[in-house]
């Protein structure tokens, strides 16, 4: 029985960028808000119905943003479910810190 050749290829760091994803920034970036969203409703425990109210969403929407389906869901959006969850959202534009230009990057602030 032979065995298969695996190839292995060092990622990019955005899995969407490896992919060819048009707009692989932006997609990473709404992946990243999604995960934030999605860490908040984990730890305080809500149920899909309870985050729907806090949100202002319908249970099935957020379902979907839960799971990793948020493409219909703009970076404004989900900038917006951020602050309806009680965080504040600064948007900081500043001097590039590398020679390969502007990049969308998120951090996010550590609570002590």
């Amino acid at each position: 029985m032979k065995s298969a050749e695996t190839t292995v290829e060092r990622s990019s760091g955005n899995v969407f960028a490896d992919l060819d994803h048009p707009d692989a920034a932006g997609h990473l970036l709404k992946a990243e808000l999604a995960s934030r969203i999605d860490a908040i409703v984990r730890q305080r425990s809500l149920t899909q119905v309870e985050a729907a109210k806090i949100l202002g969403l319908s249970q099935p929407d957020v379902s979907r943003l839960l799971r990793g389906d948020f493409r219909d869901f703009s970076m404004e959006r989900l900038l917006r479910l951020l602050t309806a969850l009680g965080r504040d959202v600064e948007i900081i534009v500043r001097n590039p810190r590398s020679s390969r230009g502007g990049q969308l990057s998120i951090v996010a602030a550590r609570h002590g």
